[in-house]
């Protein structure tokens, strides 16, 4: 379980970038991070992962703090986690060190379905198949607590598509995977839930199921958000 209280990130110069007063998420589900581009998306996910000081308030996972719970979290960006010079190969290894829960076969069965070479240096690859290496790192940590930011850039539909199939066939339902995407279409059938983010906070915590009940698409209701004509902030 994910916990935040009054969880506040405040950058020099800005104004709030992302708060939440009060949200529980449970594991087990799938969860879309939806928003405009600076709505608080990515600082809503660092925050999760202890990456970076609170301005205020707590966030806890399973009780502890994040930090304490590392080896049990993922975090995939298209920033990568790679060291210069180090090949898909090299960056499997350096993962098994670190990383207890690491599935070197599943790391491999990934670059083998993404087609990349496993000796060819990660810099030198283009930005859709750096991104491959992530998912395909990410997803071998078997993670109880996952965090997808963006993680398709660059990648084109048919691999996104292709992933999406394996992380649906392979996940065991005990997990939390928390998804930010611009990708909404491939990944509405996917979601249990919905964060939809404005302004640094979140305006709907939605489950996907009361959407469909209602016959409103997850993009439009994301539409409404953006334009402010849902404009009230989940406690």
């Amino acid at each position: 379980m994910i916990e935040l209280t009054r969880a506040q990130k405040r950058y020099r110069g800005r104004e709030i970038s992302c708060y939440v007063d009060h949200l529980v998420l449970e594991r087990g589900e799938i969860v879309g991070v939806l928003g405009d581009n600076g709505s608080g998306k990515t600082s809503f996910l660092k925050m999760i992962m202890g990456l970076g000081r609170l301005s205020n308030g707590t966030v806890r996972v399973d009780g502890k703090p994040p930090a304490e719970q590392y080896d049990r979290m993922a975090y995939v960006t298209e920033e990568g986690s790679w060291l210069p010079g180090m090949s898909p190969r090299d960056f499997g290894v350096f993962l098994s060190e670190f990383f207890p829960r690491f599935d070197p076969a599943r790391y491999r069965r990934l670059l083998g379905s993404f087609e990349l070479e496993e000796t060819k240096p990660i810099r030198s690859m283009s930005k859709g198949q750096r991104a491959k290496v992530e998912l395909a790192a990410g997803f071998a940590k078997r993670a109880d607590y996952l965090l997808l930011d963006e993680p398709f850039l660059g990648v084109d539909g048919t691999t996104r598509r292709r992933f999406l199939g394996e992380l649906a066939a392979e996940l065991t339902g005990e997990e939390l995977v928390l998804v930010a995407t611009h990708f909404v279409e491939d990944f509405a059938n996917l979601f249990d839930r919905a964060l939809l983010f404005h302004g640094g906070r979140i305006r709907e915590n939605i489950r996907i199921d009361d959407l469909r009940e209602q016959g409103v698409s997850l993009a439009d209701r994301m539409t409404e958000v953006s334009l402010g004509k849902r404009d009230r902030t989940y406690l």
